[in-house]
Protein backbone atom coordinates (compact mmCIF):
# COMPACT_ATOMS: atom_id res chain seq x y z
CA UNK A 1 0.00 0.00 0.00
CA UNK A 2 0.95 3.65 -0.31
CA UNK A 3 3.04 5.24 2.42
CA UNK A 4 0.68 6.01 5.29
CA UNK A 5 3.21 6.98 7.93
CA UNK A 6 1.72 10.47 8.16
CA UNK A 7 -1.75 9.04 8.84
CA UNK A 8 -2.20 9.33 12.64
CA UNK A 9 -4.18 6.08 12.84
CA UNK A 10 -2.07 3.98 10.47
CA UNK A 11 1.52 5.22 10.77
CA UNK A 12 4.42 4.56 13.12
CA UNK A 13 3.65 7.23 15.69
CA UNK A 14 5.56 10.04 13.96
CA UNK A 15 2.58 11.66 12.27
CA UNK A 16 2.60 15.43 11.91
CA UNK A 17 -0.84 15.44 10.32
CA UNK A 18 -4.09 15.79 12.20
CA UNK A 19 -7.40 13.98 11.94
CA UNK A 20 -11.07 14.74 12.53
CA UNK A 21 -13.38 12.11 13.98
CA UNK A 22 -16.88 13.22 13.01
CA UNK A 23 -19.45 11.59 15.35
CA UNK A 24 -22.21 10.60 12.92
CA UNK A 25 -22.88 6.93 13.71
CA UNK A 26 -25.59 6.85 16.37
CA UNK A 27 -26.57 3.17 16.32
CA UNK A 28 -24.80 -0.17 16.45
CA UNK A 29 -25.76 -3.63 15.23
CA UNK A 30 -23.70 -5.75 17.62
CA UNK A 31 -23.55 -5.91 21.42
CA UNK A 32 -19.96 -5.99 22.70
CA UNK A 33 -19.65 -6.71 26.41
CA UNK A 34 -17.14 -3.88 26.95
CA UNK A 35 -18.94 -1.21 24.92
CA UNK A 36 -20.53 1.73 26.70
CA UNK A 37 -21.55 4.47 24.27
CA UNK A 38 -22.18 7.79 25.96
CA UNK A 39 -22.45 11.53 25.45
CA UNK A 40 -19.80 13.17 27.60
CA UNK A 41 -17.40 16.12 27.49
CA UNK A 42 -14.55 14.66 29.51
CA UNK A 43 -14.19 10.88 29.15
CA UNK A 44 -11.36 9.89 26.80
CA UNK A 45 -12.21 6.60 25.11
CA UNK A 46 -13.92 5.22 22.01
CA UNK A 47 -17.70 5.34 21.94
CA UNK A 48 -17.82 8.75 23.57
CA UNK A 49 -18.77 12.09 21.99
CA UNK A 50 -20.34 15.31 23.16
CA UNK A 51 -23.24 14.52 20.84
CA UNK A 52 -24.02 12.82 17.56
CA UNK A 53 -24.01 15.26 14.64
CA UNK A 54 -26.20 15.40 11.58
CA UNK A 55 -24.53 15.13 8.19
CA UNK A 56 -24.94 18.89 7.69
CA UNK A 57 -23.34 19.61 11.05
CA UNK A 58 -20.49 17.25 10.21
CA UNK A 59 -19.80 19.08 6.96
CA UNK A 60 -19.79 22.42 8.77
CA UNK A 61 -17.35 21.01 11.36
CA UNK A 62 -14.93 19.89 8.66
CA UNK A 63 -15.15 23.30 6.95
CA UNK A 64 -14.32 25.07 10.21
CA UNK A 65 -11.50 22.72 11.19
CA UNK A 66 -9.88 22.75 7.74
CA UNK A 67 -9.99 26.56 7.62
CA UNK A 68 -8.36 26.99 11.03
CA UNK A 69 -5.96 24.04 11.12
CA UNK A 70 -4.00 23.36 7.91
CA UNK A 71 -2.30 20.35 9.50
CA UNK A 72 -5.53 18.35 9.16
CA UNK A 73 -5.18 15.57 6.61
CA UNK A 74 -7.70 12.86 7.57
CA UNK A 75 -11.48 12.84 7.96
CA UNK A 76 -12.64 9.84 9.98
CA UNK A 77 -15.94 8.47 11.19
CA UNK A 78 -15.38 6.15 14.15
CA UNK A 79 -18.61 6.07 16.10
CA UNK A 80 -20.05 6.36 18.61
CA UNK A 81 -21.86 3.38 16.99
CA UNK A 82 -21.07 1.51 13.79
CA UNK A 83 -20.57 3.50 10.60
CA UNK A 84 -22.49 1.06 8.41
CA UNK A 85 -25.47 0.54 10.73
CA UNK A 86 -27.11 3.75 9.47
CA UNK A 87 -26.79 5.71 6.18
CA UNK A 88 -25.29 8.84 7.79
CA UNK A 89 -21.55 8.09 7.50
CA UNK A 90 -21.59 7.14 3.83
CA UNK A 91 -23.86 10.09 2.99
CA UNK A 92 -21.33 12.32 4.74
CA UNK A 93 -18.34 10.81 2.93
CA UNK A 94 -20.01 11.25 -0.47
CA UNK A 95 -20.59 14.93 0.22
CA UNK A 96 -17.29 15.73 1.91
CA UNK A 97 -15.51 14.12 -1.03
CA UNK A 98 -16.82 16.99 -3.14
CA UNK A 99 -16.10 19.78 -0.65
CA UNK A 100 -12.70 18.54 0.62
CA UNK A 101 -11.16 16.19 -1.96
CA UNK A 102 -7.71 16.91 -0.49
CA UNK A 103 -8.47 15.08 2.77
CA UNK A 104 -8.10 11.32 3.25
CA UNK A 105 -11.42 9.64 4.05
CA UNK A 106 -11.12 7.03 6.80
CA UNK A 107 -13.78 4.86 8.43
CA UNK A 108 -14.07 2.36 11.30
CA UNK A 109 -16.57 -0.50 11.37
CA UNK A 110 -17.26 -3.82 13.05
CA UNK A 111 -17.45 -5.35 9.56
CA UNK A 112 -20.87 -6.99 9.84
CA UNK A 113 -22.13 -5.14 6.75
CA UNK A 114 -18.80 -4.39 5.10
CA UNK A 115 -19.04 -6.90 2.29
CA UNK A 116 -22.55 -6.01 1.20
CA UNK A 117 -21.96 -2.25 1.41
CA UNK A 118 -18.43 -2.25 -0.01
CA UNK A 119 -19.60 -0.77 -3.32
CA UNK A 120 -20.99 2.24 -1.44
CA UNK A 121 -17.81 2.55 0.61
CA UNK A 122 -15.74 2.66 -2.58
CA UNK A 123 -18.15 5.08 -4.27
CA UNK A 124 -17.84 7.40 -1.27
CA UNK A 125 -14.08 7.47 -1.74
CA UNK A 126 -13.08 5.84 1.55
CA UNK A 127 -9.41 4.95 1.21
CA UNK A 128 -8.50 3.65 4.68
CA UNK A 129 -10.58 1.40 6.85
CA UNK A 130 -10.31 0.00 10.38
CA UNK A 131 -12.22 -3.17 11.22
CA UNK A 132 -12.48 -4.45 14.79
CA UNK A 133 -11.99 -8.24 14.89
CA UNK A 134 -11.91 -9.63 18.42
CA UNK A 135 -11.77 -13.34 17.58
CA UNK A 136 -11.83 -15.74 14.66
CA UNK A 137 -13.37 -18.61 16.63
CA UNK A 138 -17.13 -18.21 17.25
CA UNK A 139 -16.93 -19.72 20.72
CA UNK A 140 -14.41 -17.07 21.74
CA UNK A 141 -16.29 -14.20 20.14
CA UNK A 142 -19.56 -15.27 21.80
CA UNK A 143 -17.91 -14.49 25.15
CA UNK A 144 -17.14 -10.94 23.98
CA UNK A 145 -20.11 -10.10 21.75
CA UNK A 146 -23.49 -10.96 23.25
CA UNK A 147 -25.66 -10.42 20.18
CA UNK A 148 -25.76 -9.46 16.52
CA UNK A 149 -28.67 -7.88 14.65
CA UNK A 150 -28.41 -8.93 11.02
CA UNK A 151 -31.13 -8.02 8.50
CA UNK A 152 -33.62 -7.54 11.31
CA UNK A 153 -32.88 -10.81 13.11
CA UNK A 154 -31.29 -10.78 16.55
CA UNK A 155 -28.80 -13.62 16.95
CA UNK A 156 -27.29 -14.32 20.36
CA UNK A 157 -24.21 -16.26 21.38
CA UNK A 158 -22.40 -18.52 18.93
CA UNK A 159 -24.88 -18.15 16.01
CA UNK A 160 -24.41 -14.37 16.06
CA UNK A 161 -20.64 -14.73 16.40
CA UNK A 162 -20.54 -17.08 13.41
CA UNK A 163 -22.31 -14.57 11.18
CA UNK A 164 -20.13 -11.70 12.38
CA UNK A 165 -16.84 -13.54 11.82
CA UNK A 166 -17.92 -14.84 8.41
CA UNK A 167 -18.91 -11.35 7.28
CA UNK A 168 -15.80 -9.72 8.73
CA UNK A 169 -13.43 -12.07 6.93
CA UNK A 170 -15.28 -11.82 3.62
CA UNK A 171 -15.58 -8.04 3.88
CA UNK A 172 -11.91 -7.52 4.73
CA UNK A 173 -10.82 -9.75 1.85
CA UNK A 174 -13.04 -7.86 -0.58
CA UNK A 175 -11.91 -4.46 0.71
CA UNK A 176 -8.19 -5.20 0.40
CA UNK A 177 -8.75 -6.71 -3.05
CA UNK A 178 -10.51 -3.48 -4.06
CA UNK A 179 -7.50 -1.40 -3.02
CA UNK A 180 -8.62 -0.10 0.37
CA UNK A 181 -5.89 -0.04 3.03
CA UNK A 182 -7.22 -1.98 6.03
CA UNK A 183 -6.07 -1.90 9.65
CA UNK A 184 -7.56 -4.40 12.09
CA UNK A 185 -8.13 -3.67 15.78
CA UNK A 186 -8.48 -6.32 18.47
CA UNK A 187 -9.55 -5.48 22.01
CA UNK A 188 -7.33 -7.60 24.25
CA UNK A 189 -9.43 -9.28 26.95
CA UNK A 190 -7.17 -11.39 29.20
CA UNK A 191 -8.50 -14.86 29.81
CA UNK A 192 -10.82 -14.72 26.82
CA UNK A 193 -9.06 -13.84 23.54
CA UNK A 194 -5.43 -13.40 24.56
CA UNK A 195 -4.54 -16.94 23.47
CA UNK A 196 -6.09 -16.33 20.05
CA UNK A 197 -3.94 -13.35 19.05
CA UNK A 198 -1.49 -15.33 16.84
CA UNK A 199 -4.38 -16.94 14.99
CA UNK A 200 -6.11 -13.60 14.41
CA UNK A 201 -2.85 -11.98 13.26
CA UNK A 202 -2.06 -14.79 10.85
CA UNK A 203 -5.55 -14.75 9.36
CA UNK A 204 -5.49 -10.97 8.92
CA UNK A 205 -2.14 -11.16 7.16
CA UNK A 206 -3.56 -13.75 4.77
CA UNK A 207 -6.39 -11.32 3.96
CA UNK A 208 -3.98 -8.52 3.04
CA UNK A 209 -4.42 -6.37 6.16
CA UNK A 210 -1.88 -3.53 6.37
CA UNK A 211 -1.36 -3.28 10.13
CA UNK A 212 -2.70 -4.90 13.27
CA UNK A 213 -3.60 -2.89 16.38
CA UNK A 214 -4.05 -4.66 19.73
CA UNK A 215 -5.96 -2.41 22.13
CA UNK A 216 -6.06 -3.05 25.88
CA UNK A 217 -9.54 -3.55 27.29
CA UNK A 218 -11.03 -0.53 29.07
CA UNK A 219 -13.27 -2.20 31.70
CA UNK A 220 -16.82 -0.94 31.16
CA UNK A 221 -20.40 -2.11 30.70
CA UNK A 222 -20.69 -5.85 31.35
CA UNK A 223 -16.89 -6.14 31.52
CA UNK A 224 -16.58 -3.37 34.10
CA UNK A 225 -15.29 -5.77 36.75
CA UNK A 226 -12.65 -7.39 34.55
CA UNK A 227 -9.06 -6.21 34.99
CA UNK A 228 -7.49 -4.33 32.10
CA UNK A 229 -4.40 -6.03 30.65
CA UNK A 230 -1.17 -4.71 32.12
CA UNK A 231 1.80 -3.56 30.05
CA UNK A 232 3.41 -7.00 30.10
CA UNK A 233 0.26 -8.73 28.87
CA UNK A 234 -0.13 -6.18 26.09
CA UNK A 235 3.48 -6.55 24.98
CA UNK A 236 3.24 -10.36 25.03
CA UNK A 237 0.19 -10.13 22.76
CA UNK A 238 2.04 -7.83 20.38
CA UNK A 239 5.05 -10.15 20.37
CA UNK A 240 2.75 -13.06 19.51
CA UNK A 241 1.35 -11.12 16.55
CA UNK A 242 4.60 -9.72 15.12
CA UNK A 243 5.80 -12.91 13.36
CA UNK A 244 2.67 -12.71 11.21
CA UNK A 245 1.90 -9.03 10.58
CA UNK A 246 3.17 -5.51 11.24
CA UNK A 247 1.81 -4.30 14.57
CA UNK A 248 0.56 -0.75 15.20
CA UNK A 249 1.52 0.40 18.71
CA UNK A 250 0.44 4.02 18.95
CA UNK A 251 -3.31 3.85 19.54
CA UNK A 252 -4.57 6.40 22.09
CA UNK A 253 -8.15 5.18 22.54
CA UNK A 254 -9.47 8.30 20.80
CA UNK A 255 -12.98 9.64 21.32
CA UNK A 256 -15.52 9.49 18.52
CA UNK A 257 -15.27 13.29 18.20
CA UNK A 258 -11.49 13.72 18.57
CA UNK A 259 -9.81 16.41 16.47
CA UNK A 260 -6.11 17.19 16.16
CA UNK A 261 -2.78 15.38 16.17
CA UNK A 262 -3.08 12.47 18.64
CA UNK A 263 -1.07 13.17 21.78
CA UNK A 264 0.24 16.48 20.46
CA UNK A 265 -2.49 19.00 19.74
CA UNK A 266 -6.09 18.13 20.47
CA UNK A 267 -8.23 21.10 19.54
CA UNK A 268 -11.69 19.64 19.03
CA UNK A 269 -13.34 21.37 21.99
CA UNK A 270 -12.86 24.80 20.44
CA UNK A 271 -14.93 24.02 17.32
Amino acid sequence: PRNLDDHPCFGRGTAKAGRIHVPLAAACNIGCMFCERSMDDCVERPGVARRVLTVEEGLQLVDAAAAEHPELAVIGVAGPGDTLATPAALDFFRRVRESHPELIRCMSTNGLLLGERLGEVLEAGVGTLTVTVNAVNPETLARICAWVVYHGERLEGVPGAEILIENQLAGIAAATAAGITVKVNTVLVPGINDGEIPQIAQRMAQLGVYRYNIIPLIPAARFKDLPAPDCRQLELARMAARPHIEVFCHCRHCRADAIGIPGKSEFGREL
